[in-house]
């Protein structure tokens, strides 16, 4: 049989990156080649029911025993916009604590004094990257676990529940539960394998929200603009700095949520700035969405009406309403963590989550751990044993009743 990492190390090959800019589902046209090779290896698996929609998602069974409960395992496809994610030179190194070169040639290395992470991981075999794009764990690597713990059920003549698979596009950009047909995929509940360090077990995520503030001003030829030109990005500064300084996220931290700058563009008449909104508790949450347009309303006033244009959107909410009444789904996680030698860690996810949109679809949804380490970045790395790990705890939670 495959082995977790030989699966990951194929699925990387694959560039899945989304595109926030696009409004097509998916949003980039190459995650449906990794969504077409996933399909064709569940088949020859003999999960005979694989197949992809017209929106790019993949689903699967594994049928067990009908008198055991239906359990759902999800991973997403795309990798984030923030670094490359094409032609990742991926290398497996044993790891003997120091720093680790990862591009001689560049002259790239991973300091262990700037990623403490990986004192704890002495001893172990890191798939690297070469330092020039991310590496893809966040989510192949979850996508590698699911597939390899379906092969061993499949393989194993052993009593376990119907394993529901579902893999989707565009979670990077918040879209990932958009188009999931939660009726179709049948399962009474559901864990997206798509966490961090060996032993994150989450049901507690940001509240989210997007927005987008145009402003807009009034060009004159600087030779002749004397009390008469408007410059649009003054205004733009002049909002950014209304907006408190200690709601940054370098200055935040557990549960302390943030108001983020995520990019901005602009010329004399018309600039454009776009914010992130995040807080796991709901009144502080609205309260930071009551900040920006207090800001905005402020220099309305100062300017004159619409020369601020302040638009939110809702992204997806703390998933803990929804889980709390079913918390047998996380002792069940945490039973199976502690069966296969995982310490779990109940942490709140200072992020998003497939399953935090989905479980206010109607399908409890908490996150296990993949095992990766530093996702979205040059830095990317995950432990093999880290990964086999969890294909163990994968197992168990399907198999312990």
């Amino acid at each position: 049989m495959e082995s977790v990492s030989q699966r990951f190390l194929r699925y990387v090959s694959f560039d899945t990156q989304s595109d926030e800019f696009s409004e097509t589902c998916p949003s980039t046209a190459k995650q449906l080649a990794l969504g077409r090779a996933l399909v064709e290896e569940m088949q020859s698996m003999g999960i005979e029911d694989a197949t992809m929609d017209e929106n790019g998602y993949v689903y699967g069974t594994v049928p067990g025993d009908p008198a055991l409960p239906t359990i759902g395992l999800i991973a997403h496809m795309d990798t984030a916009p923030d670094c490359s994610g094409a032609d990742i030179k991926a290398s497996t190194v044993l790891y003997e604590g120091g720093d680790i070169l990862l591009n001689p040639e560049k002259g790239i290395t991973m300091h262990s004094k700037e990623y403490e992470s990986l004192a704890n991981h002495v001893g172990k075999h890191l798939i690297v990257t070469d330092g020039t794009t991310l590496l893809g764990a966040d989510n192949k690597a979850g996508i590698a676990e699911i597939l390899t713990a379906a092969q061993t059920l499949l393989n194993a003549n052993e009593k376990h529940a119907t394993l529901k698979i579902g893999f989707t596009p565009d979670e990077e950009i918040g879209r990932g539960a958009d188009l999931f047909n939660v009726t179709g995929f049948g399962a009474d509940y559901a864990y997206t394998v798509d966490g961090g360090a060996l032993g994150e077990l989450e049901y507690e995520n940001f509240n989210a929200a997007g927005a987008k503030v145009v402003f807009h001003g009034l060009n004159i030829h600087p030779g002749s603009a004397k009390n008469k030109m408007v410059n649009s990005q003054y205004i733009a500064m002049e909002y950014q700095a209304l907006l408190p300084v200690h709601q940054r996220p370098e200055a935040t931290e557990g549960y302390e949520g943030f108001i983020h700058l995520t990019d901005m563009e602009g010329c004399e008449e018309t600039s454009t700035l776009r914010y992130i909104i995040r807080d796991h508790d709901m009144e502080k949450f609205l309260q930071k969405k009551a900040i920006l347009q207090s800001a905005a309303d402020y220099l309305n006033t100062k300017y004159g009406a619409g020369t601020v244009e302040l638009a939110v959107k809702d992204s997806y909410f703390n998933m803990r309403e929804k889980i709390e009444p079913c918390m047998y789904i996380i002792d069940r996680a945490a039973k199976a963590m502690k069966a296969v030698g995982i310490q779990p860690k109940a942490v709140p996810i200072r992020g998003g989550t497939d399953g935090a949109r989905l479980s206010f679809m109607g399908l409890p949804c908490p996150n296990l751990c993949t095992g990766g380490e530093n996702f979205h970045g040059r830095f990317e790395y995950i432990p093999v044993e880290d990964m086999e790990a969890v294909v163990n705890l994968l197992v168990r939670i399907l198999t312990d009743f």
